[in-house]
């Protein structure tokens, strides 16, 4: 019995070592796969950060090495509890040796699929790494197509530089011809003022100082009874008698004013508010207006050039009297004379 015993306690002996040797085979290879796991793990992440999409697709890839190394702790946790019942039974050493044995097995698939998992990512990997060097491409490309657009932008900037100080150039050079042709237009101004003084002056001495012709700042005003009858526009035989004098002055006033001077003697008729009631006209817009022609035809027949006249129907809408009196209706009808510019 005692001799039974101890070969029993040699057999346990003997096969301890050999179950510590390959507890700890098993515990440097998966100490060993962990490390391969960090360095990979840590080596993506440094090479493939920013990149969103591979990021989640390695995170995705990293749970599943996770999930083996827990299967990995979980077979570990076995061993343990294997470990455990070795120390407690001796007599089934064997048993639990081949046990080992497989769990050894199943450890050794595991890694060869991590080994594989590993190829795979690295692979992967190499792919973004070409991605990134394509889109590395681009990009300079981009940016020497900006570069170019920064030189035609600049390029654009100085020609804009250029075509502004041109332009400021011309303004000043407009603004000052603007300066020189006001005055020019003033003086030619101040000299159709004293024309049309001395035309006024020579219009007084043949008219005479009568109540039914005056003048009115820059025109010269003359009742309508004194060229027509009522409601018409046929020059009385006596107010073309005047006229002609009037058309006399026109023909020297012309040879004196110089020709570079565009200046017109307008001629304006007018009425009163009355409506105008049968003959041949319907409105005093009408009546107005042939009075007027009927003055500038006259005046074209004495000789005046075409060119110095002007012929305006304002009919009753530019009174001078808003009275309702006759003596402010005579007043509102009146032809006027105008020396102006053309």
């Amino acid at each position: 019995m005692a001799l039974a015993k101890s070969r029993r306690g040699d057999s346990g002996m003997n096969y301890w070592p050999g179950f510590v040797d390959a507890l700890s085979t098993l515990i440097l290879s998966i100490i060993f796969i962990l490390t391969v796991f960090v360095v990979v793990q840590f080596y993506l992440q440094q090479e493939v950060a920013g990149k969103d999409t591979a990021l989640n697709r390695l995170n995705a890839q990293i749970a599943q090495l996770t999930e083996l190394l827990s299967m990995e702790k979980t077979g570990k946790a076995d061993l343990e509890d294997q470990l455990a019942q070795l120390r407690a039974s001796l007599a089934n050493a064997e048993s639990e040796r081949d046990k080992l044995k497989g769990a050894a097995d199943q450890a050794g698939a595991a890694g060869a699929a991590a080994e594989g998992r590993i190829g795979e990512l690295t692979n992967q990997l190499d792919n973004q790494k070409n991605l990134t060097t394509r889109a590395l491409a681009q990009v300079e490309i981009l940016n020497q197509q900006i570069a170019a657009l920064r030189r035609q932008l600049s390029a654009l900037e100085q020609a804009l530089d250029v075509s502004e100080k041109k332009d400021k150039e011309a303004q000043s050079k407009i603004a000052e011809l603007g300066q020189r042709l006001n005055l020019a237009l003033a003086a030619r101004v101040n000299e159709l003022q004293r024309f049309r003084s001395d035309f006024f002056g020579k219009l007084r001495e043949i008219l005479g100082n009568r109540p039914d012709v005056r003048i009115v700042g820059d025109r010269f005003v003359l009742q309508s009874e004194l060229f027509f009858d009522t409601g018409k526009a046929d020059l009385k035989p006596e107010a073309m008698a005047e006229l002609e004098k009037v058309a006399t002055a026109l023909v020297e006033l012309e040879k004196k004013i110089p020709s570079d001077i565009a200046w017109v003697l307008r001629v304006d008729g007018h009425t009163d508010v009355r409506p105008v009631t049968g003959g041949q006209f319907r409105s005093n817009w009408g009546l107005s207006s042939a009075r007027a022609i009927s003055v500038v035809q006259y005046l074209v027949g004495k000789g005046v050039s075409p060119q110095h006249l002007v012929a305006a129907g304002f009919g009753e809408y530019q009174p001078i009297e808003t009275g309702t009196t006759e003596d402010a209706y005579r007043r509102n009808r009146r032809i006027e004379f105008k020396l102006t510019e053309r």
